[in-house]
């Protein structure tokens, strides 16, 4: 496959009925204008992990942000992971590639299939992980215990089913959807606002910066996944303006109402979902939020087939989408809790992909991709972009390591002490390792470029 052209194609191609390529050598249709991106980023900006995410920002009972410091870093944190994961669209919108095959164009084909499997293996985790929260709140709703497995089969077959007509589900989000949510948001909103809430931590700005950075990692987390969606753009304007402005507005409005319930519920992320049902009516609301959590499984399960169809691009997404499904309602049918190594082997495949990124827009902007990037089956190696990866992520785990394993926090604590170093309220573990990794893809791109 060579580079994906960006496809003048006609009105009549890109009508209603257009869909998704099957196979990875055909050019994707460019349905998507900018209100159908904003509220497609809109809808995925809004979920309900989002909310209980929110204890993420507040910090732990007893050492609370203040009201003043969270809102910040909500605000400071979506803007800074929101242009992220907006030029990361914009690169899918100019390619026309599925977002791990435009990581052929940085480091070829075969090493481009690293990060693809990391890639499978994150978004398959958030798949199981989004149909458990589903049915957490679908039970919330109904106020039982039961019926768990029944409510997690419902969502795996909504989710499959909307994956093997994507930009059909898209339309769907744009033209229903968004709007349920948007009128579902301000209910909740407004109840909240009359209720009022305490603020323990008022005045406290302690741990801000780690605040902030838990809020860019979740933005983060869709940047592998931008482009899958964005190659359909009819522009890379609208791409890039679609996707910053409707996360940015859904991800800080979900936040802050993650905040203030957290709040009303003593600080307990387990009763989280109680403050939603606690108002007036607010089960119907609440309803309508689980209903759309279905739209954050869809898009892991089908960047799960687009990563696959990296490393088999013949194979029909159809079978890829509807065999991800399955596997995917059969994992959250056995797997009821998740264990914090869990989170935390999630969070660690997270790390990767904040140098990920800056590698990629740097040499994208700067360097081999102002040349055009070749992104075809035969892409040569480029070995030396492994490296400014490599030290960006070990600048995130240097800098705050992530609990996965005793052995693995142990080595990166030796290496703090080896150097006397220890972590800081400054230090953003996201910030310098994206930082280290572009200006290291900076020098890379300068030694590759006489040779081209």
């Amino acid at each position: 496959m060579t580079a994906v052209p960006s496809a003048q194609i006609s009105d009549l191609e890109t009508g209603a009925r257009a869909e998704a390529p099957l196979t990875l050598d055909t050019a994707p249709p460019r349905t998507l204008d900018f209100r159908a991106l904003f509220a497609l980023w809109a809808n995925l900006g809004v979920s309900l992990i989002g909310f209980t995410s929110a204890a993420t920002v507040l910090g732990k009972q007893g050492h609370e942000l203040g009201f003043a410091a969270a809102v910040t870093a909500v605000v400071a944190g979506t803007a800074i992971g929101t242009a992220m994961l907006a030029v990361a669209a914009l690169v899918g919108a100019r390619t026309g590639a599925p977002a791990m095959a435009v990581l052929r164009g940085l480091f070829g084909t075969r090493l481009s299939y690293v990060p693809t499997v990391l890639n499978i293996l994150q978004c398959v985790g958030w798949g199981v992980y989004e149909l458990t929260v589903i049915a957490w709140g679908a039970q919330t709703v109904a106020g039982t215990e039961d019926w768990r497995w029944l409510f997690v089969l419902l969502a795996g077959v909504l989710t499959t089913v909307l994956t093997i007509w994507p930009l059909g589900a898209i339309a769907v989000l744009r033209k229903y959807v968004a709007v349920a949510v948007g009128l579902a948001m301000v209910y909740f909103t407004v109840q909240f606002a009359r209720q009022g809430f305490p603020d323990p931590g008022a005045g406290n700005w302690d741990g801000f910066l780690s605040a902030t950075d838990a809020v860019i990692a979740v933005s983060i987390s869709f940047v592998p996944l931008a482009a899958d969606y964005t190659r359909h753009a009819r522009s890379s304007a609208k791409a890039f303006w679609g996707t910053f402005s409707g996360y940015t507005v859904a991800q800080v409005w979900c936040y802050m109402l993650g905040v203030v319930a957290l709040l009303q519920s003593g600080g307990d992320p387990d009763r989280i979902l109680g403050s939603f049902t606690g108002v007036a009516a607010g089960w119907a609301f609440l309803l309508v939020l689980v209903l759309r959590e279905s739209d954050q499984s869809f898009a892991n399960v089908y960047s799960t087939a687009m990563s696959i169809h990296n490393l088999w691009p013949k194979v029909d997404r159809r079978v890829l989408t509807g065999g991800i499904g399955v596997l995917v309602t059969v994992l959250a049918l056995r797997i009821k809790e998740f264990t914090d190594s869990y989170y935390a082997f999630l969070g660690l495949i997270g790390s990767v992909f904040v140098p990920l990124f800056a590698v990629l827009a740097v040499d994208y902007f700067l360097g081999a991709g102002r040349r055009g990037w070749n992104l075809a089956q035969d892409a040569p190696a480029r070995p030396l972009m492994l490296l400014p990866w490599a030290l960006g992520f070990a600048v995130y785990q240097f800098l705050a390591p992530t609990a996965v394993a005793g052995w693995w926090t142990d080595l990166w604590a030796k290496a703090q002490e080896a150097v006397h170093f220890a972590p800081q309220a400054w230090s953003s573990a996201s910030l310098f390792s994206f930082l280290v990794a572009a200006l290291a893809t900076g020098a890379v791109a300068a030694l590759e470029r006489p040779r081209a």
